[in-house]
This record gives C-alpha cells, structure tokens and sequence, in this order.
C-alpha cells in the first residue's frame, strides 16, 4: 500500500472567528485525536485534500498526515466531516489516528453493476435497500467499495449480503441474511394487476346473485289454455 501524504500545518487560534479567517484563505480547520494521545489542532489546503479525495475515493481512505516542518508522521482516517449546506463546502475535519496494524470498523458503499433482467425485460423495479455494510479489517485492507452484479435478477428475487464477494482480510459486520437488493413488480403493474382481479370478483358475484331461470310453460301456452 503506498502512503497518501497530506502534509497539514498546527492551528495556533481556534474558535469560531479565527475558523471562519482560515477558510476565507482556502484553508480547513481540523483536529487529529485518539490512539491514547491527546487531540491536535490542525489545518489543512481546501484544494490538496478535495483533489486527495478525487483520487482515494473518499473517507475511508487512510492519510499519513505530515506537520509540515517536523518529521512527525501519523496515519489517520476521516472520522467525520462537517458540510455547509448552502455552498456543500467543507468546514471542519475530525482525523483519527489509526495503526496499520490494528484492524478497524468502517462503512463500506456497495456498488451495483449491470441492469436487472427482471427490469429490462419484465417491467419491474428495482428497490435498492442496503446501501453500505460495515466491515472489520486493517486500515490497509478497506475497499473503496462493494460490488454486486444484478444482471440476473428476475422479478421477485433479491439479493443477500451474503451475496457480496468479499476481499480476502475484510470481515462483514452485519447479518448476511439482510436484503441488499430485489426487483419487485413496478407500481402500475401491480395496480393493473389488482383491478383486473377486482374485476374479475366482481363478475364472479354478479353471476351468483343472478336469480335462476325457472324452467316451465312459456305465457303463451298459459294464455292459451285459459282460452
């Protein structure tokens, strides 16, 4: 595995003001804690790490961070990201140191390849319910992702965790009966479907309130023996 450096320098002023100079500048406020050291204040370049993440595939890349001028390394992971939701700009980091040698818990995104036969073919939809699965495993073994080819998916069939091909290193942490996928017939149909049986119940009934014919001389045969 080879190191992404991030190379960040110490943060001396905190608060909200002093946050709010630094990312006028292109800078991030962040902190680095955990792994039995007390936390450190850091900041880091807007464009280094957004371009960083393009190239790793997102948090759960593992980043040695370098305190530019000193020869202090460590490799921590994104523990959590703080989002403005007006300009979906990154405003606050939490780095968590980790250890190359101790295996950690992460989310995993699953991606799907292909397209259903049972949604090409047979009109139904597709219901993707579980998105990501969390994982145990070194921070050096974690996938970017989870693939899973539903090409063969026919209406009315799912796909499991278990389903999942799994890197060698890489445990589940989640049930492996749980549905990840599953192709379902598509709303209209199923409401077709249903009024077509409404229908159809409804003729039933009609035919077994229908009172019988009676069977018998006809009134023309009456009128003629009265006569």
């Amino acid at each position: 595995m080879t190191d992404i450096t991030l190379e960040v320098h110490s943060r001396e002023e905190t608060g909200t003001n002093a946050n709010r100079r630094l990312r006028a500048m292109g800078l991030i406020p962040a902190v680095v804690y955990g792994g039995g050291l007390d936390p450190v204040a850091i900041q880091v370049d807007r464009k280094t790490l957004h371009e960083l993440f393009r190239q790793t595939g997102g948090e759960n890349a593992v980043f040695l961070l370098q305190m530019a001028g000193t020869d202090q390394k460590r490799h921590s992971m994104v523990r959590e990201l703080d989002i403005d939701p007006i300009t979906r700009q990154v405003t606050h980091i939490d780095f968590l140191r980790v250890l190359m040698t101790e295996k950690v818990k992460v989310q995993v995104p699953i991606n799907l390849e292909g397209t259903p036969n049972g949604v090409k073919n047979e009109g139904g939809v597709l219901d993707f319910i579980t998105r990501e699965v969390e994982v145990e495993c070194l921070p050096g073994d974690i996938p970017q992702s989870m693939e899973l080819d539903v090409n063969d998916l026919e209406i009315g069939s799912h796909y499991e965790v278990k389903d999942l091909e799994v890197p060698k290193g890489v445990e589940l942490m989640v049930e492996l009966d749980k549905v990840i996928v599953a192709v379902a017939h598509s709303r209209v149909a199923t409401e077709i479907e249903e009024a077509d049986a409404e229908v159809a119940e409804a003729g039933l009934l009609e035919e077994e309130d229908a009172e019988p014919e009676l069977i018998g001389r006809s009134s023309e045969e009456e009128t003629e023996e009265e006569e």
